[in-house]
């Protein structure tokens, strides 16, 4: 246990240590009556609220507008298109009732909005002159998971999904490198995370789909957490939802259609548990809802914690004093616990020498600065700390990719935990076996953003290598 904050850690208990982070840190809370559905509490909602803003920004810079469709889908549309309804059925929540009375059709709750929005998409598009069509909604989907796990896995959870229409083939794959570029911006650039891309083998493919492309992020535990996908849908829904244009020519086209979902939870899974260490959260600067929490050493440091809290507050940078009746200590321990990034911390001598103590929630490393000095080395930091939480989970990554040429070597790795990365068959049989052989060990596909050449004999079976893809067990 780490005795100073109480909760397990995290070598020791992964699972334990992100469950009790998701409850100490007051992310969520479980005690809500309905099994698979949590509470989001204000520290989570105010990080995720970013989150959401940061992709909305980006998928609005290329051209989505925004959308909001019903939470009901009718039973009509879901079924019209028949692998989709296959795949998902089994997970979603009916309703049935209004009142006293049966409902004439059964109304699904979202699991995905492929059949409520391409309905519309019928009706809204007419001409090539309509297209490209881009359209997304920030929303919840609610699916019933027989296994649940704050932020992972839930009957709710929560995502943005973009639907986009064009005119021609050759758009989608420009689509597809889009959203991708999208997904490594945000969460690279702005989460500190590393992120692995591939194209899904045919069989784990999102159900409608004519391929599917993912990211994944590598979790501490050695499993990988999937954050976003794309899918190249061809013309499978318009030709069901009969989405069709006129073109220049005044013939009449079906739609070519991708669809996107970056998951704004999976993501909230991600921040938590890779950067996050014993004493709790640790979170990017930008991303943090206090970015700098000021504590008084002494009831007479008030009025200066006062005038540095409006000095930040003038430089948008969000900003609290801890005034309760606890010790310094037992403040440094909550604070740090939240993940704030920045503590400052102001007694009788900073006072007296016009300084101030700086403590960095990402290294612990403490600095006394002088006051005059303070935005600018603030601004310093909060890069620093994204730049090292970056290359911390990087290595962290790069550490956990291992080649393997033989059975027994794939099975060591899977069983060790990260990546193994092997030249393929690429036949689905031989994929179950290595599943079921290592207990969950999944083809997680080819890399999307780099062509990677088979140099020899498959892994698994021993028989001709056709692809090189990445083996992992998923969350």
């Amino acid at each position: 246990m780490s005795e100073q904050m109480g909760i397990t850690t995290k070598k020791e208990n992964f699972s334990e240590w992100f469950s009790e982070v998701c409850f100490k840190c007051n992310l969520i809370d479980l005690r809500y009556n309905v099994q698979g559905f949590v509470v989001h509490r204000p520290w989570a909602m105010k990080i995720i609220k970013k989150m959401y803003s940061l992709f909305e920004k980006e998928l609005e810079k290329t051209g989505h507008e925004p959308v909001l469709f019903p939470v009901v889908i009718p039973e009509k549309n879901f079924i019209k298109e028949a692998e989709h309804v296959e795949e998902f059925a089994p997970e979603v929540f009916w309703i049935t009732e209004a009142g006293d009375k049966k409902l004439e059709e059964k109304l699904a709750l979202r699991p995905t909005s492929e059949t409520a929005m391409y309905q519309m998409y019928s009706l809204w598009i007419r001409s090539y002159k309509d297209l490209p069509f881009k359209r997304y909604q920030s929303v919840s989907v609610f699916r019933n998971e027989k296994t649940t796990k704050p932020f992972l896995r839930g009957r709710e959870f929560l995502w943005i999904e973009a639907h986009d229409a064009f005119a021609t083939e050759k758009e989608i794959m420009k689509q597809i490198n889009e959203d991708m570029i999208i997904t490594k911006k945000i969460v690279e650039d702005h989460l500190g995370l590393p992120i692995m891309f591939f194209k899904r083998p045919q069989w784990d493919k999102f159900a409608g789909a004519v391929e599917t492309y993912a990211a994944d992020i590598l979790m501490p535990d050695g499993k990988v957490n999937q954050i976003s996908s794309t899918h190249n849908l061809g013309n499978n829904f318009s030709k069901v939802f009969d989405i069709t244009f006129l073109d220049s020519k005044g013939e009449k086209k079906y739609a070519w259609q991708t669809c996107y979902g970056p998951g704004i939870w999976r993501m909230m899974a991600a921040l938590i548990a890779v950067h996050g260490d014993d004493k709790g959260l640790i979170l990017p600067f930008e991303l943090a809802p206090i970015q700098v929490i000021i504590i008084p050493i002494k009831d007479s440091a008030l009025k200066k914690c006062e005038s540095i809290k409006k000095e930040l507050e003038k430089n948008c940078i969000r900003v609290e004093i801890d005034k309760r009746d606890e010790t310094p200590g037992w403040k440094f321990n909550d604070w740090e616990m939240k993940g704030v990034p920045i503590r400052i911390e102001i007694g009788p001598q900073e006072i007296k020498e016009k300084t101030l103590t700086l403590a960095r929630r990402d290294n612990g490393k403490k600095y006394k600065i002088k006051e005059k000095n303070l935005i600018k080395t603030l601004k310093k930091i909060e890069k620093e700390i994204l730049d090292n939480l970056k290359n911390k989970a990087t290595i962290f990554l790069k550490n956990n990719i291992h080649n393997a040429k033989s059975r027994k070597e794939v099975i060591d790795i899977i069983k060790k935990g990260g990546y193994a990365r092997i030249n393929f068959c690429g036949r689905e049989v031989c994929a179950k076996d290595m599943q079921n052989v290592t207990q969950g060990g999944k083809v997680r596909g080819t890399r999307a953003d780099k062509k990677e050449l088979a140099t020899g004999k498959c892994a698994w079976c021993g028989g001709l290598g056709k692809e090189v893809v990445y083996v992992a067990k998923q969350y």
